[in-house]
């Protein structure tokens, strides 16, 4: 299955503000952090419900945000949540940005960069769309070290990619960009039961669930354009 397909399924099922709400535990530190100033222009790579870019305007007073989705229907239910015109949302391609050189400040990604089936292009697209000192925030629940992360392949219909953090660096560094900063953010929102409550539906144990959220949460990596 394409991603388009694969997301337009969800999309039509509702999932994208169950995905708003299940991210924004982690994406909010991570948005906390970008060097954003009021007016500069934010790209939002796999933008879903478009959440990202209502909070960057709402709390950064950013001048434009472009939300790109490769589902149709992500970008119809996105442009349904606003009518802030300094919001657009449009169907694409991560690896043909539809942006001139040196046209935006920052770039956001949260749990969409792993479905891109060229990452070394996509990187290279945001190298040449970021202008000098321009930042990229890739956040990710689906990556090595999180091993109870990787069971999710099995449940999505799209190849995704399965990288360490090394590996992130390395790619940010091959495409040209420098890696200011690579960490782990947690989720400190999710409840997790107690131990006499295991299992669960979910989770076989309390130790497998404090891993994945507490240990591991999000893996934030920084790139900046030179």
């Amino acid at each position: 299955m394409s991603v388009q397909a694969e997301f337009d399924r969800w999309a039509a099922a509702g999932k994208d503000k169950g995905m708003e709400e299940r991210h924004w535990h982690t994406a909010k530190e991570a948005l906390a952090r970008m060097p954003v100033e009021s007016g500069e222009t934010v790209l939002d790579l796999g933008t879903g419900s478009g959440y990202a870019l209502r909070a960057l305007r709402e709390t950064r007073d950013i001048g434009a945000g472009v939300g790109l989705d490769a589902s149709t229907a992500m970008v119809e239910n996105a442009r349904s949540y606003t009518d802030d015109p300094a919001l657009e949302f449009l169907a694409g391609d991560f690896e043909h940005l539809p942006f001139a050189a040196d046209s935006i400040d920052h770039v956001w990604s949260m749990e969409a960069f792993y479905y891109a089936q060229d990452p070394a292009t996509v990187l290279e697209e945001l190298r040449r769309v970021l202008r000098p000192g321009g930042t990229f925030f890739c956040a990710v629940n689906f990556f090595e070290e999180s091993v109870h992360t990787h069971e999710w392949q099995d449940t999505v219909g799209v190849e995704m990619q399965l990288w360490d953090r090394e590996r992130y660096r390395e790619a940010f560094r091959d495409a040209g960009l420098y890696v200011a900063e690579q960490n782990t953010v947690p989720d400190r929102e999710i409840e997790i039961p107690p131990a006499d409550a295991f299992p669960t539906e979910d989770w076989e144990r309390r130790e497998a669930m404090v891993d994945r959220y507490r240990t591991w949460g999000t893996l934030l990596t920084v790139g900046v354009a030179p």
